[in-house]
């Protein structure tokens, strides 16, 4: 176990290594941080000063050696826009990324799992054929307009009325097609409750979780229609191993077959990509966040970008590869529990 985690450290310095070295090599194709911190009515000799005072002019090697070697120490340098730590500025919008996507996961898991199992147990039903026939369409839609069709639907609403009014049951079809609207699409909400340092959260609250609703719906109908495919598909084929045909044919109750012999089994695949896609949801979050303007860490990077503010963009991407390396490294712990004949170290059970 030690071992294992050592190897996965190092492969943590790796990635953001890497990620350092290729953001510090684009940085020249992302504008200029100086036109975008003093705008265009300052001199050019204010402004070759400013940039000699950056370290703008310096070589490649120069200005990615000094920045590793304040990395090193935990420093990764200052916002040019907001003029403080990067890492501050990350700390101030890490919690509502983090928040959403956790929102967005728990949706996933509740409907994924009891939707696909219904789906793999009765494939040939009219409800099982009505869930994949929307999850092909819900792959099929880009994460940005869903968010653009919850808002017109259920923040903006819906006047349909192709029925007479004049009848009751026009009125009520009407109704029916139609939505009032009213949710909040736009921010976190003032009624935040302070955990700790700068965390404020969204679960505590009534008007917190009424914010939280469309960008966590919005942000887990990327992934929840493929979740519900996969857990059909495994189960399906656990269903079919000779096992499964062996309890049956002892008396098992299917209820404890389904939920407990091939639930279980179904779940290790489901785990693993699992992990590989809560890692490429804190990317989705730079959609969501943009068009519900969710103050997280996605938004965060898309100001940077048009700013050109080359420090916080190289500590964005770096916080999101460690993600990507702490949340694999975790999936793969659980999966050793979940499944004991795997070894984490690579040598044979």
């Amino acid at each position: 176990m030690i071992a294992f985690l050592i190897k996965r450290l190092m492969h943590a310095f790796v990635v953001m290594f890497v990620i350092s070295v290729i953001s510090f090599a684009i940085q020249s194709n992302l504008g200029d941080p100086i036109q975008q911190m003093v705008g265009q009515s300052v001199p050019e000799s204010q402004r070759a000063e400013l940039r000699e005072e950056l370290g703008l002019n310096d070589s490649f090697l120069v200005q990615y050696g000094r920045f590793a070697a304040n990395a090193l120490q935990g420093d990764f340098g200052y916002s040019y826009f907001f003029n403080e730590p990067t890492t501050e500025v990350i700390q101030r919008h890490l919690p509502a990324t983090l928040e959403l996507v956790i929102a967005a996961t728990l949706i996933i898991v509740v409907f994924s799992v009891p939707i696909g199992v219904y789906c793999a147990i009765r494939p040939r039903s009219a409800l099982s054929r009505f869930f994949m026939s929307v999850s092909i369409i819900g792959i099929s839609i880009p994460v940005f307009l869903t968010a653009i069709m919850l808002i017109q639907l259920f923040a903006i609403g819906v006047d349909f009325s192709p029925f007479p009014v004049e009848t009751g049951w026009g009125q009520w079809l009407n109704g029916v097609l139609s939505t009032e609207g009213g949710m909040p699409s736009y921010g976190r909400g003032n009624n935040l409750t302070h955990l700790f340092g700068t965390w404020d959260s969204n679960f505590f609250s009534l008007d917190g979780l009424t914010y939280l609703v469309l960008p966590a719906v919005s942000l887990a109908s990327i992934m929840l229609p493929l979740f519900i495919r996969l857990i059909r598909a495994e189960m399906l084929e656990v269903l079919q191993s000779e096992y499964v045909k062996f309890a049956t044919a002892k008396g098992i109750s299917l209820k404890r077959i389904y939920f407990v012999h091939a639930l279980k089994n179904t779940m290790l695949p489901v785990i693993t990509v699992g992990g590989v896609q809560l890692g490429t949801m804190v990317a989705y979050t730079i959609l969501t966040e943009t068009v519900f303007q969710w103050p997280g860490m996605g938004l965060m990077f898309l100001e940077a970008i048009q700013r050109s503010d080359i420090p916080l963009i190289v500590t964005y991407l770096m916080i999101v590869g460690l993600i990507f390396v702490v949340t694999n490294t975790l999936v793969d712990l659980i999966y050793g529990l979940v499944n004991p004949t795997v070894k984490l170290t690579g040598k044979p059970a």
